[in-house]
């Protein structure tokens, strides 16, 4: 029997129920034993009873619920919206149409009230739903700290050749920094596009890339050496990282741009006529997706909402970079005319530190060394420039000076005698302008989340070095970080050049740079029976396999490596920057 033949039969015979149902009242019977036997309510009775008595056998058949009227629908000129952008765009899902409805200020309408117009529409293919495995997300905290550059195939031209393309992305805005269609994709081809985006958006602090040949010599025939684009990171300052072997879900954000790129530009177009027509075509694509295109992983915004370029200009040439002129060169460039005011005198005399830690110049000038060295004894070299200050016999403070001729005359009269050459380079706030290669020191102790104040700015240095004194050195774009004679790490410097002279307690670099840590931090775990250890409050699976042995976890700045005997087991990302407290692996005694 067919569907509507059922359903006509069933109606009926609900009809009739009701009917009979309405009958027994009518002969006498109770209305509360007529609805035990039908198995309904009371007031289900009194209404069927009352339906019959305004309209008879028919009355008692079902009528629509819906109501007359529904306030809230969406009005048709919108849902007719919905449909046409769904067909102009098959691609655009629920939300991207709610969020382009609402710029055209055509309504505010919810994401699932769009999908139910395309559903209802026939709009939305039905799918089986696929539960996707699930992945780590992570993304930096700001613009340019860390670039994804990966390299891409299917560039086809008309001539049958296929060319590759160096892709790059910034982390945290997913704005596009490079993409660069090559004819032969060398290792000097992909440098050369490297540093032109570095010229156009500045240096980032690291890259991420995968572990290809123009990329890093770790794994070449002869052993490892190092390659023109690891050089170029290296002379730089940019911390070039490399993903686990058969990793690509690690630069995935650059993976999944390549997957937009194929589908709305390359599927599309076909073969270009050449190299410069295919980079001409992908430029203006790749203008529109950064500044007109809303991603949906920032909220609906624009990567170039979020994307912010490096404060400094342009990076170092590239390979081979020019040597930067020595700091003797440097030292007798910054003592010239153009630098400093010409002196009316140097002067030098002998003091006592007070017991508040300061040495007192002149009336209320007057310089902190500290209450340690409260009583003891100081020589003091000053001019109009820059006040030296000597404990011990060493150089203990060299900082900026705010005497005039006339102060200096009047120390003159109270005993100061007639001073020598300068004993040090200048203090940097005493130099009214400074060559771009000029190099400055400060001392700074960071607090006990590892930031430093630098220019007003807290700047975030790390915590491993919570509550530590460090000197920071300001090297054109780079801020170096040296801690107990050697190179910590090397950071985007937070301040433009023309600032750097304005920092409080700043001196002109007198010494190269340190050499760098020879390693990451390096501590030693035991891994017990289930397999996981943990490493500044950080649970890492290493594996039940392992159960027993003592494994080597390399900590650094994002992720940690577990190695053992040499070979690499396991790479966790590092989710806190917790200081390491323990360093050697817990052996317990067996028990008797």
């Amino acid at each position: 029997m067919p569907k509507d033949a059922r359903d006509q039969r069933h109606r009926d015979w609900l009809v009739e129920q009701r009917y009979r149902a309405v009958l027994e009242v009518l002969n006498g019977s109770p209305v509360t034993e007529v609805a035990t036997r039908y198995g309904v309510s009371r007031q289900s009775i009194y209404t069927w009873k009352a339906r019959h008595a305004a309209g008879g056998y028919e009355a008692l058949r079902e009528t629509s619920r819906r109501p007359h009227s529904s306030p809230t629908r969406l009005p048709p000129e919108v849902e007719a919206r919905v449909c046409e952008m769904r067909r102009a765009h098959p691609r655009w899902g629920a939300r991207r149409i709610a969020h382009e409805l609402a710029r055209e200020e055509t309504a505010t309408v919810s994401r699932a009230t769009v999908h139910r117009v395309l559903s209802r529409n026939g709009l939305i293919r039905p799918q089986e739903q696929r539960h996707p495995r699930k992945y780590k997300r992570w993304q930096r905290e700001a613009p340019m700290h860390l670039w994804q550059l990966d390299l891409v195939g299917g560039i086809f031209l008309a001539d049958g050749r296929e060319c590759k393309m160096l892709t790059g992305i910034d982390d945290h805005s997913r704005y596009v920094v490079v993409a660069e269609v090559l004819a032969v994709p060398s290792g000097r081809a992909v440098v050369d596009a490297f540093v032109r985006a570095m010229r156009i958006y500045g240096v980032p602090a690291e890259v991420l890339t995968d572990n290809g040949k123009q990329f890093t010599g770790r794994f070449t025939r002869t052993g490892p050496a190092e390659v023109l684009f690891e050089r170029v990171c290296r002379e730089n300052g940019v911390n070039a990282k490399l993903t686990k072997p058969y990793s690509p879900t690690t630069t995935g954000k650059i993976e999944r741009w390549h997957q937009t790129l194929r589908r709305e530009l390359l599927d599309s177009v076909g073969p270009f006529a050449d190299l410069p027509t295919a980079q001409e075509a992908i430029t203006q694509w790749v203008r529109a997706y950064n500044s007109q295109r809303p991603h949906q992983a920032l909220n609906m915004a624009t990567p170039a909402s979020l994307f912010r370029p490096a404060s400094q200009p342009d990076p170092a040439q590239t390979v081979p970079a020019p040597r930067r002129p020595g700091t003797q060169q440097a030292a007798s460039a910054l003592s010239g005319p153009l630098l400093l005011a010409p002196s009316a005198g140097a002067v030098e005399f002998d003091t006592v530190v007070a017991a508040s830690g300061h040495v007192n110049l002149l009336r209320d000038r007057r310089v902190r060394v500290g209450t340690r060295h409260a009583g003891t004894r100081a020589h003091v070299w000053v001019d109009e420039h820059t006040v030296h200050i000597f404990l011990g016999g060493e150089l203990t403070k060299t900082t900026v000076s705010h005497l005039d001729a006339e102060d200096l005359h009047v120390l003159t009269l109270r005993g100061a005698r007639p001073a020598g050459p300068p004993p040090a380079t200048a203090a940097a706030q005493s130099l009214t302008s400074m060559p771009d290669y000029t190099v400055v020191e400060v001392d700074r102790s960071l607090d006990h989340e590892g930031k430093a104040s630098l220019g007003g700015n807290k700047v975030k240095i790390g915590p491993e070095l919570a509550k530590q004194k460090v000197t920071l050195r300001l090297d054109g774009h780079l801020l170096h970080v040296v801690h107990n004679g050697l190179l910590a790490k090397t950071l985007p410097s937070p301040l433009p050049a023309d600032q750097r002279h304005k920092l409080h307690g700043a001196r002109l670099a007198q010494t190269e740079l340190p050499p760098a840590a020879p390693e990451p931090i390096k501590v030693e775990r035991k891994v017990p029976r289930d397999g996981v250890v943990m490493v500044t409050r950080q649970r890492l699976r290493v594996g039940r396999t392992y159960a027993g042995k003592i494994v080597t976890i390399y900590v650094e700045d994002t992720h940690f490596r577990v190695t053992l005997d040499g070979t690499e087991l396991a790479l966790h990302p590092r989710k806190e920057q917790r200081p390491v407290t323990r360093w050697k692996a817990k052996i317990h005694a067996p028990k008797l």
